[in-house]
């Protein structure tokens, strides 16, 4: 869903706007599913899966309007900084699954990650109620680990953004040399788009875990 929102986005007009939420709440479903599974192959346990789609979409509109809100202040900050591509830092939840703009967006989106997976915990510990601050200052406790786990993720999604461009420009000779069909070609560049959004999730949500994990045994 989140990947054809952003091909609908892509072509601009008065549907891009809505477009782009549908696709930044996608991929925090998508987000909520890659979790439980990560949380579960780490060791851990989580209760997201018993989640109704109700109260995953509850969940989600309660996580986006904060994360929209960092994202907003730290692009206006930024600006006020005088970052001229501030506005990038507006696409840090997108940048989850999806190639970010920069390589700066690229660690942003890393620790937005981070982030938002620590409002999910804590929202399981505490009968749904989500908290930014309390995740924030949890990162904060929690940085040593998490933090050189949002900076290797940076380092990988930089990595993913070239491999991703190589694959990108071998599709793009495709469609300029290929007799295939319009919808065939069309198909191909969906599953391409879809093929990255899934492994920069997850190997997100693996190397997060992986962090989360070892903050808590060195805690212990």
């Amino acid at each position: 869903m989140a990947a054809a929102m952003r091909v609908i986005a892509f072509g601009g007009g008065a549907t891009a706007l809505p477009a782009i939420i549908v696709a930044d709440i996608a991929v925090l479903l998508a987000f909520f599913a890659t979790a439980q599974q990560s949380i579960e192959a780490a060791g851990g346990q989580s209760s997201l899966g018993t989640l109704t789609l109700g109260e995953q979409f509850k969940l989600s509109f309660s996580i986006l309007w904060r994360i929209m809100l960092v994202m907003i202040a730290a692009a206006l900050g930024a600006a006020a900084a005088g970052y001229e591509t501030s506005y990038h830092l507006l696409a840090g939840l997108d940048g989850m699954a999806f190639d970010q703009f920069t390589h700066p967006g690229r660690f942003w989106s890393a620790w937005i990650a981070a982030i938002v997976l620590l409002m999910i915990v804590r929202a399981e510990r505490d009968n749904g109620r989500v908290a930014l601050f309390a995740a924030i200052g949890e990162f904060a406790r929690r940085g040593l680990w998490l933090g050189a786990a949002v900076i290797i993720l940076g380092v990988v999604n930089i990595a993913l953004a070239h491999g991703q461009e190589a694959v990108r420009t071998a599709i793009w000779n495709f469609w300029q040399t290929s007799s295939a069909t319009q919808f065939t070609k069309n198909l191909i560049y969906f599953v391409f788009i879809f093929s990255f959004a899934m492994l920069r999730l997850w190997i997100t949500l693996s190397v997060l875990t992986l962090g989360l994990k070892q903050s808590y045994v060195r805690d212990s």
